[in-house]
């Protein structure tokens, strides 16, 4: 984090606990909020942080209010609802959620997703993947949160997926479960400048 701030030019940034629920905290410094998986902020000069390894970051903007916020979103917190309450505490700070842009960053892709029963049935059955061959269902992360994006008014081409696999691409990313769950973890990052910059 010390390097990010030296890279980016930014004075404080800002980190969460990741507790893989859907608890959110507005922020206007930096330091660490544990118990939280989100962050909101309006202050220009912030950073905002969050880590994964395997789950997703969700990185949202809305320049015209000068809104941003970022969310790590495992499959817990996608189902209690993280990037909804996300977008909720922005729009408390004039956000518009149709105005938003949203990234979400490299994940575990379906094919590699193998969940149990009691999983599989938190998800509508549209992101729910089974296969001969397979012995338990596949979810589909991604398209869960593009679905709940869209839902939330904010929608292609205001939205960026990537489609990296963090699972069966360690030789880029960082995997929690191919890692034997000691891997180290990517960062994801976002704020406003100062002096107008976005």
């Amino acid at each position: 984090r010390q390097r990010l701030a030296a890279a980016t030019g930014f004075g404080e940034i800002a980190g969460v606990g990741q507790v893989h629920r859907a608890d959110v905290a507005v922020v206007r410094e930096g330091g660490v909020t544990p118990e939280h998986d989100g962050l909101v902020t309006d202050r220009p000069g912030l950073l905002l942080t969050t880590v994964a390894a395997d789950c997703a970051l969700v990185l949202l903007a809305d320049a015209e209010a000068g809104v941003v916020g970022a969310c790590h979103s495992g499959w817990r917190g996608t189902v209690a609802g993280i990037v909804r309450q996300t977008v909720g505490a922005m729009e408390e700070l004039g956000a518009r959620a149709n105005r938003l842009r949203a990234y979400v960053g490299p994940c575990i892709s379906a094919e590699a997703f193998e969940v149990g029963e009691e999983v599989a049935a938190q998800f509508a059955p549209s992101v729910v993947l089974r296969r001969p061959g397979w012995e338990r269902p596949h979810v589909d992360l991604r398209a869960e949160l593009s679905a709940q994006l869209e839902g939330l008014g904010i929608a292609s081409p205001r939205v960026e997926l990537s489609d990296g696999c963090t699972m069966t691409e360690t030789d880029r990313f960082y995997s929690y479960r191919a890692e034997g769950g000691t891997p180290g973890r990517m960062l994801g990052f976002i704020g406003r400048r100062e002096m107008g910059g976005r």
